[in-house]
């Protein structure tokens, strides 16, 4: 299986997990319920889970693996804080999010730029950036009396639709670089 088909169905997968997961937590960021909690810490578990599928697919094909070690290394320490801070409250919380989300974010980058030439990677090095600066936004969230784990779910969401978009356009990469002189314009 060629290393574009595997991380077209990853991607995809990733969307639909994204969606259902911000459905969710939207449905209970009221507060930090038994539910909430599960939720929070199902996310980056699933990305870590992910993360190690992408190594071993990119293994086989010999893609770039590095940035994916240092995420599964973050999404699991994620987890592991995630679990002190839902008995701190949402602020605890927003602040575990938004240190994921910046440094998970630039590793995304890293790795989006890394496949270029698969094709169909700027939506991810522009996801990475933007979970940058919307982990930034989680911190100074968690400062304020209002804050609400209803824009984790806006953040997943958002996250969600770059997966979805990727793997369309590696959809795309993938039946033009079947063409001669096409691998230029899959990116």
């Amino acid at each position: 299986m060629s290393d574009t088909a595997a991380l077209r169905r990853l991607y995809f997968l990733r969307f639909a997990f994204a969606v259902l997961w911000a459905a969710l937590l939207f449905a209970s960021a009221d507060g930090l319920g038994p539910l909430s909690a599960t939720l929070l810490l199902i996310y980056p578990l699933f990305d870590a889970a992910c993360a190690i599928a992408d190594v071993r697919s990119a293994k086989v094909n010999r893609g770039p693996v590095r940035g994916l070690y240092a995420n599964i290394a973050l999404s699991t320490l994620t987890a592991a804080g995630l679990v002190a801070a839902t008995t701190s409250g949402i602020p605890a919380v927003l602040r575990v999010w938004g240190v994921w989300a910046v440094t998970a974010g630039l590793v995304q980058l890293f790795v989006g730029v890394l496949r270029r030439a698969v094709g169909g990677q700027w939506p991810m090095i522009v996801s990475g950036a933007i979970s940058a600066f919307a982990g930034i936004s989680f911190i100074t969230q968690a400062a304020k009396d209002n804050a609400s784990l209803s824009t984790l779910a806006g953040y997943a969401t958002l996250g969600g639709v770059f997966f979805l978009v990727s793997a369309l356009r590696l959809g795309r990469a993938n039946r033009t670089t079947r063409l001669p002189g096409a691998a230029d314009r899959a990116l």
